[in-house]
């Protein structure tokens, strides 16, 4: 599947469905008041927002100025920049499932001019919502739809959701979100590998012994206890954001930066995946522990009911490719564990003969680790002689080469993700969007977890909240003779 991006056309209107919701309040708000208070938005863009919740458009302005208030830095909020961002919003109730809303939302809105959506409302709602929109003239060739997660729960149901897309939204016109390819580390990730001669070389199973990626949450379940009960972790973190990052570090230097050319190289990498047996999985559930010294109680309470959903996962990870032949990639997810961290960490390969040996002294091998958040830094470990004078021998260290983006780069503010993806939503570029190829090639892989699971009836191993996951998860890894990079 390929898709066309021939012609960046900005929007001029930009409509934001759930705009009452969480995530308007938390990222979407204020990361469209930072692009206009940086001169980064059209002059001309008009923000309409729309829920079911009734405003006009003065009381949704005064709800607006409340989530910039609360989720903008201190440091960065300016009422005068606020005030002028907010006269570029305007509010219509809707219904997702009545008529009459999307014929108030199209009169506001005009059909004229390049009109950019973004969806987020529950997948039940898409085709209701695309339906209505048709029916009114805004699905048309100068329409553009941004949809956020979930897309499904398997790959049947992400189709139908696709298939209900594509009805009214060609490829080129859908844009399906990941928030984490907005993340400056993850960019970060494609310039570390194609911009510096350094590393492109040895970026293979020649040189690399193994990858780890690690998403791990301190939180329980924040109020999203029937959805996340439904997922798992699997299907929450593994299928879209994990095999994301895998695929960007996994795969082939792409002619060009740009949509088709960045998506295609993924999309080989997923289909690239090995099948995955059950005994290369371990999954968990958290049980009563303590996180950050605070006691929380275990996964069923916390839910109110008994559940056997997973909170954690491990899985070792194959990509049967030229590349990677022989590369296990070590993927562990959950919550209730003891740090907020994601990171991806390349283990290196041993020299294939030290000549310091003889002299007493060890070496560990290299291993680069991208750190995504909390904090955004790049570190290198190399072996550096540790200073001093030694009769008969000499001492080795590994040494951390650290690239600290807030230090690095102190002279740019941080960005929340969703500031890239808007922007890139508003100006039609698809590069950091989610292909649908792409998509059914994770729910594919993932749909075969699951069934290796069921085959094998296995079920989650307790945790104690605080800890690293079940221990079999510890034995997943060493039983290589590799550990985590905890």
């Amino acid at each position: 599947m390929t898709d066309t991006h021939e012609k960046i056309v900005r929007a001029t209107t930009l409509i934001l469905f759930g705009a009452t919701g969480d995530l308007a309040a938390r990222m979407l708000l204020p990361s469209l008041y930072a692009l206009a208070h940086d001169r980064l938005l059209p002059e001309a863009l008009k923000i309409v927002a729309t829920a079911r919740s009734a405003h006009d458009d003065g009381s949704f302005r005064a709800h607006a100025r409340e989530a910039l208030e609360a989720h903008v830095p201190d440091s960065f909020f300016e009422a005068d920049a606020a005030d002028r961002f907010l006269e570029r919003v305007s509010y219509v109730t809707l219904d997702a499932t009545d008529a009459a809303g999307y014929r108030r939302l199209a009169e506001a809105v005009g059909t004229d001019g390049e009109i950019a959506i973004f969806l987020s409302t529950a997948p039940s709602l898409f085709k209701p919502t695309i339906d209505n929109l048709e029916a009114v003239g805004l699905a048309g060739p100068h329409v553009r739809l941004a949809l956020e997660k979930p897309l499904g729960t398997d790959l049947a149901s992400s189709s139908e959701i696709n298939d209900a897309v594509a009805s009214a939204f060609p490829e080129e016109r859908t844009f399906r979100i990941d928030h984490y390819l907005g993340k400056e580390t993850v960019q970060n990730l494609l310039a570390l590998r194609f911009a510096n001669l350094l590393f492109e070389p040895v970026w293979s199973g020649s040189h690399i012994d193994h990858v780890q990626i690690t998403v791990s949450e301190t939180i329980g379940l924040e109020g999203r206890g029937d959805y996340y009960d439904g997922a798992g972790a699997l299907r929450d973190m593994v299928q879209n954001h994990m095999l994301q990052l895998l695929a960007l570090v996994a795969m082939e230097p792409p002619s060009h930066f740009d949509a088709t050319a960045v998506r295609d190289e993924k999309v080989k990498v997923l289909r690239s995946l090995r099948p995955m047996r059950a005994e290369d999985s371990v999954i968990g559930q958290y049980e009563a522990g303590a996180v950050g010294s605070k006691p929380v109680g275990r996964y069923s309470d916390d839910l109110g009911r008994e559940s056997t959903t997973e909170t954690f996962v491990a899985l070792k990870a194959h990509v049967d490719n030229w590349r990677w032949a022989g590369v296990p990639f070590y993927l562990r997810t959950g919550k209730r564990l003891p740090e907020r961290r994601t990171e991806i960490a390349i283990q290196f390969k041993s020299v294939p003969h030290s000549m310091f040996a003889s002299r007493g002294a060890t070496s560990a091998p290299n291993r680069l680790v991208i750190a995504i958040q909390p904090a955004e830094n790049i570190s290198l470990e190399l072996m550096a002689k540790q200073p001093g004078l030694d009769r008969g021998g000499i001492r080795l260290r590994n040494v951390e080469l650290d690239i600290d983006q807030a230090d690095a780069f102190a002279d740019v503010r941080r960005r929340i993700a969703y500031e890239r993806l808007l922007l890139d939503l508003v100006e039609g570029d698809p590069t950091l969007f989610v292909r649908r190829d792409e998509v059914e090639a994770q729910w594919q892989w993932i749909d075969g977890i699951r069934a290796a699971w069921s085959q094998a009836n296995l079920k989650p191993r307790p945790y104690a909240s605080g800890t690293w996951g079940p221990s079999a998860a510890i034995a997943l890894i060493e039983r290589d003779g590799r550990s985590w990079n905890d």
